[in-house]
């Protein structure tokens, strides 16, 4: 997976994070940075970004962890998001940047998931911060994940 290939999926699958501005910035096998810069396109009525716009990007950051490792499997797996929770503390403007460090807790449950036939289910977290690296927000995602017959 690259960055490149990632926004053009975005382009073409989700159109609403690629026009607010989501991009995923960097990803590895243990980390993915992904960011948006607050525009009047994607405020809320406060001025600050709006909190689907921080949920889409921070989703995006557990999200594409969860497809490289599926990728780099090589078996056909289904992933889905089933819970999410967020907390919002600071008003988000400028750039923010959303960092997961989950990479390798969504692998181990690949490998359960592959070794054993049965579903899993793996709670990943993404950090955002603005520019001055002060957080303002932090979203919590529970992925499913299930072989494919």
């Amino acid at each position: 997976m690259s960055a490149f290939k990632t926004n053009l999926f975005l382009f073409l699958k989700l159109p609403a994070a690629f026009w607010c501005g989501v991009r995923l910035k960097n990803i590895n096998q243990l980390q993915c940075i992904t960011s948006v810069r607050h525009r009047w396109f994607n405020q809320n009525p406060f001025e600050s970004m709006y909190f689907a716009v921080q949920a889409m990007a921070a989703e995006l950051s557990t999200g594409a962890l969860v497809m490289q490792s599926i990728q780099q499997s090589g078996q056909k797996i289904s992933m889905l998001v089933a819970n999410n929770k967020g907390n919002y503390t600071k008003k988000a403007t400028g750039r923010i940047t959303f960092t997961c460090h989950d990479g390798q807790k969504v692998k181990e449950a690949i490998r359960k998931a592959i070794a054993t036939g049965e579903g899993q289910t793996v709670w990943m977290k993404s950090i955002g911060t603005n520019e001055k690296g002060e957080q303002v927000s932090e979203l919590d995602f529970e992925w499913t994940l299930k072989i494919k017959s």
